[in-house]
């Protein structure tokens, strides 16, 4: 498989998500029953054995004898661990009505993933910080990191993954506001080019009342350990 094509199957699977995106915000909020499972939306299954013969032309090209004892395998190794680094996993993000009322924000914060970079494909991790102002409905704490982990599980860059995160949580709950924080250090940076080990970037996405209204927003930096 040639990095065209590769790209090719990206931009294909980008288009599509996008599109189930926009399907789901579109949806009235007020048709969904109490604990209906929203899937997120798939991706078109990844070809091993192509994904390997690409490996295995690109250590050609870079010179490297794919023959020899210690690379005979790279070529399945490499297509495996970017197969599974591409992979969400399968779940269900189950919401419930908001009975109590709660009306304070919900903040799970120092969250940890990793994602791919796609201009080089190499790694970036860090921690992002999630909350939302309930409206009507909650979900399960977990899956704001199940919701991040599914869109990083993809050829990113920071500043997509986190308005993806974002709006997708915000699609779904009908949240009165929703804030996402990620700060991550880019091997792209770190192992090449400008070669600064230790850098960090951070990347926001504020909706509804975390952005507009200051003390909720500032509260949202509070929580999340960050200067408002």
């Amino acid at each position: 498989m040639s990095l065209a094509e590769i790209s090719e199957i990206v931009e294909l699977a980008e288009v599509a998500e996008i599109a189930a995106l926009t399907d789901v915000r579109s949806a009235p909020h007020a048709e969904r029953p109490a604990g209906r499972r929203h899937p997120l939306p798939g991706r078109q299954e990844p070809d091993r054995e192509r994904a390997a013969a690409a490996v295995a032309d690109l250590l050609r090209a870079l010179g490297r004898d794919t023959t020899e004892v210690n690379l005979r395998e790279t070529p399945r190794r490499v297509a495996d661990a970017f197969i599974e680094m591409l992979t969400p996993r399968e779940f269900a993000l189950t919401t419930f009505p908001n009975d109590e009322g709660y009306d304070e924000l919900v903040v799970v914060r120092d969250i940890p993933f990793h994602s791919l970079c796609e201009h080089h494909l190499l790694p970036f991790q860090g921690v992002a910080h999630i909350g939302y102002l309930p409206g009507e409905r909650i979900l399960g704490l977990s899956k704001l990191a199940r919701t991040l982990e599914h869109f990083a599980r993809n050829l990113q860059v920071q500043e997509r993954l986190t308005r993806q995160t974002a709006d997708w949580l915000q699609a779904q709950l009908a949240a009165r506001g929703v804030g996402v924080v990620i700060e991550a250090e880019h091997m792209c940076m770190s192992l090449r080019g400008a070669q600064s080990s230790g850098s960090r970037t951070r990347t926001m996405t504020l909706l509804g009342a975390v952005k507009d209204d200051r003390r909720t927003r500032e509260e949202f930096f509070t929580l999340c350990g960050l200067q408002a």
